[in-house]
């Protein structure tokens, strides 16, 4: 027994250090060299301060900000719960907070009924941290956003589509604008 032991142990130590310590050293070590930013998590700084991620969504209130689409993890971009609310599109529940979100969304941007809202204005994404919001969103809150940061709303428009990102691979997914992003250039903004 002792003779089959040994080697089987020495084989398990080796396997623990090659793959639990060498290889993720390794593939950090490159991804720090060839990718920094993203290695790092893809952080934005603002006067040496983190405040975010370009690629995790966070709350936002208020007039002045544009707002990101619901996030169903945990109490609002808890990356910790990060996940679908697995609701379905028949569940009462879901049904009955998208009418509400509706109801919500078009007395905050001061739109009638015949406006349609757009569908990420109402509903989480799968993971619930999505950073990002479709135009027809962006250009919805504009009018609200403007008026309450006391700027011209061709300046916000033009804003949205400066810091509008493509399709991931030039195909896949629908232009959209990280919320972020944006609402950190509006408050570098001098009115």
């Amino acid at each position: 027994m002792r003779r089959q032991l040994v080697p089987a142990l020495v084989v398990f130590l080796a396997l623990t250090v090659l793959t639990g310590v060498a290889y993720p050293l390794a593939v950090t070590g490159i991804a720090q060299v060839a990718f920094p930013g993203q290695a790092d998590g893809s952080l934005i700084e603002r006067d040496g301060e983190i405040v975010g991620s370009r690629l995790v969504g966070q709350a936002f209130s208020g007039l002045r900000y544009f707002h990101p689409r619901p996030s169903a993890a945990g109490e609002g971009y808890d990356a910790m719960a990060s996940g679908p609310s697995n609701l379905g599109p028949t569940n009462e529940e879901l049904l009955a907070a998208v009418r509400q979100r509706r109801i919500d969304y078009r007395r905050d941007n001061g739109l009638t009924a015949s406006v349609q809202v757009p569908v990420d204005a109402v509903t989480a994404s799968g993971s619930g941290l999505d950073p990002h919001i479709s135009l027809a969103n962006a250009r919805l809150q504009a009018p609200r956003v403007a008026r309450a940061r006391g700027v011209s709303l061709d300046r916000v428009l033009a804003l949205i589509d400066e810091h509008t990102e493509g399709r991931a691979l030039g195909f896949l997914g629908e232009p959209g604008v990280n919320v972020l992003r944006l609402n950190l250039v509006l408050d570098g903004e001098q009115p």
